[in-house]
């Protein structure tokens, strides 16, 4: 009896690594910041802080598609067009809506469908290092379905009830929020679909991720990562040394 010889089995081809989407809401006033120009659109070291937050974005490699939300109305959204014509990359620009999480919402119906991880960026946030942006991307990769990069709080803390002082709050347990926040896209489309109407409710606190939200049932687990690298290399940058931005060494008042 004859044995017939089989060719070995090619290997099986390994999935495609999911596309990655970053939002970047900019539609919002920056009331904050007193009167003038949109927050996204003040400038840092003589260019829009929009445009420092789209450059890190595209330097990402994990990133594929950058998706602002401009000012709403044509004249907004073809003055953030302009501003990042010149850049590379798969950027594109949508009219946002009346809060934050309108704009992320008209921005994420707006992917692609093979876009399946989500980050959504503050604007503001300029000087956010590359390396921060794919470690929140491994970390939605490797299966979290919500991710937020966060720094330990140093300052002293103080819980207070009109002008008295009331205790100093222990800060072990604290943590400052920062971004990109990663996401699974169902996720976050779930966390916009269940949100109660809070103008300006960020991502994690929508539909109940992470705890925040007021459903009933326990939201989808949310995942912190630390970001001092972010903070070290900020402080070091050559915007930051300049004190552009409030950034410098320079003398604060005392009380």
């Amino acid at each position: 009896m004859s044995i017939s010889e089989h060719p070995a089995a090619a290997p099986a081809a390994r999935p495609a690594p999911s596309r990655v989407a970053a939002i970047v809401p900019a539609a919002g006033k920056g009331e904050r910041l007193g009167p003038g120009v949109p927050k996204a659109l003040r400038e840092l070291g003589g260019l829009p802080l929009l445009v420092h937050a789209v450059r890190t974005l595209i330097a990402a490699p994990s990133v594929d598609l950058v998706v602002v939300a401009a000012p709403p109305g044509p004249e907004g959204v073809t003055r953030v067009q302009q501003l990042l014509a010149d850049l590379p990359g798969d950027t594109r620009v949508v009219a946002g809506g009346a809060s934050r999480q309108e704009s992320v919402a008209l921005a994420l119906a707006t992917l692609p469908a093979d876009c399946s991880v989500v980050l959504v960026h503050d604007a503001a946030r300029a000087l956010t290092p590359v390396d921060l942006v794919e470690a929140v991307v491994g970390a939605v990769r490797s299966g979290a379905e919500a991710v937020i990069p966060v720094l330990p709080v140093t300052d002293t803390i103080k819980a207070v009830e009109g002008d008295l002082v009331i205790e100093t709050v222990d800060r072990s347990r604290l943590r400052a929020v920062q971004t990109p926040q990663g996401f699974q896209r169902d996720v976050l489309a779930q966390a916009h679909a269940a949100a109660d109407p809070d103008p300006g409710a960020s991502p994690v606190a929508l539909g109940g991720i992470g705890g925040h939200g007021r459903r009933r049932r326990p939201g989808p687990r949310l995942r912190a990562i630390h970001a001092r690298l972010a903070a070290r290399r900020a402080k070091s940058s050559p915007v930051a040394l300049g004190g552009i931005g409030g950034h410098g060494r320079r003398r604060r008042p005392g009380p």
